[in-house]
């Protein structure tokens, strides 16, 4: 019964619009409210992509709530940053010897039962410690990966008993990786949107990815109508070496994205000429191709762009280089800036 809920709730998700018009200006002109993507949950006070880090961020009032996609050995879409599970969960003590030659247990290798029996905690570096030190420690709460559609069934619900209207923010991860595997994990994850009622006109759900091609499928292959971002990596991760993000950063690559995605989602030193330089012209340029522009990560216990406070990091961000939006991993502090510095109800950047 619950596969279905979705039509139920259907009316709750009016598409707001800064999702099909270019999120900068309202009806008067004026500069819209940026919104706030909190980045796998509340990612900052809580095991990350969890349902209790679900939970905390839409309690924190967060426009849109980050699912990244991996998928299971039997094709479930699951919540999930990383192809492999043993940076956030104790998959090496539970399945000893499943590893792959590199030393990785990849979801993909596993049943949604037998990832059903893993617990969840902080995330951990290669060498075992956390990546972030003063996070919620490690202890065994009993916490699971969750599956796409239990995180839209715990979002739903939430916004029928808060009375709000929070949307999903779905990245699909690693689509080369899945497609050699013989996996489509486009229409997977379609699939599930389509039992909610959600993969339509008026859902409100963004759709990202950081290879291009996936997200030319899902306009021209899958049809979706769901807004579509292209994020933007540095070349020097090795994200998708197929893909040129420096090229898609200018006006022609800009005007290319344009004609398959309505906007785009860059790493936060991409937007500005030097850690404590003055902004490029990313982001207007990203507004005249019509494109929106969503960054990625603001982070207190990270600071960067020169900003010695989380305060002059997200002022950087928001008001210097005129961000959209942003995914951030403290959703209330983001929440606490955003209200105080944007007028709900004009869009004026206030002082």
């Amino acid at each position: 019964m619950f596969r279905h809920l979705g039509i139920v709730f259907l009316g709750l998700l009016t598409l707001q619009v800064f999702m099909m018009t270019p999120a900068y200006a309202n009806d008067s002109g004026a500069r819209s409210a940026p919104i706030l993507i909190a980045h796998r949950g509340a990612s900052s006070y809580v095991p990350e992509h969890t349902l209790l880090a679900v939970t905390a961020a839409h309690v924190m009032d967060a426009d849109f709530i980050e699912q990244d996609i991996v998928l299971s050995k039997d094709g479930v879409p699951l919540v999930l940053h990383d192809i492999y599970l043993e940076s956030t969960s104790n998959v090496a003590e539970v399945f000893p010897g499943r590893q792959r030659a590199d030393g990785r247990w990849y979801a993909i290798d596993f049943t949604l039962d037998e990832i059903k029996r893993l617990t969840v905690g902080e995330r951990r570096q290669d060498d075992g410690n956390a990546a972030f030190s003063d996070r919620f420690p490690n202890t065994n709460l009993a916490l699971r990966i969750p599956t796409l559609e239990e995180e839209i069934q715990l979002i739903l619900g939430l916004n029928t008993s808060r009375g709000r209207n929070a949307g999903l923010y779905i990245e699909f991860k690693a689509p080369r990786f899945h497609s050699a595997a013989g996996y489509d994990i486009t229409t997977a994850v379609l699939d599930v949107l389509d039992d909610y009622a959600l993969n339509q006109v008026g859902a409100n759900i963004f759709l990202q990815c950081f290879d291009d091609l996936t997200l030319k499928s899902l306009r021209e292959r899958n049809a979706t109508p769901l807004p579509l971002i292209q994020l933007i990596a540095d070349p020097a991760w090795g994200e998708d070496s197929a893909v040129d993000y420096d090229w898609l950063r200018t006006m022609d690559g800009l005007a290319a994205i344009a004609q398959y995605a309505d906007g785009i989602g860059p790493w936060l030193p991409q937007l500005f000429t030097a850690p404590d330089g003055a902004p490029v012209d990313l982001v207007g340029n990203a507004h005249a191709a019509g494109l929106v522009v969503h960054p990625y990560t603001l982070r207190a216990d990270d600071l960067s762009l020169g900003a010695d406070t989380f305060d002059a990091l997200q002022r950087r961000v928001f008001i210097d280089a005129g961000a959209d939006g942003a995914f951030t991993d403290f959703t209330d502090l983001t929440r606490k800036f955003i209200d105080l510095h944007f007028n709900s109800s004009t869009g004026d950047i206030e002082s």
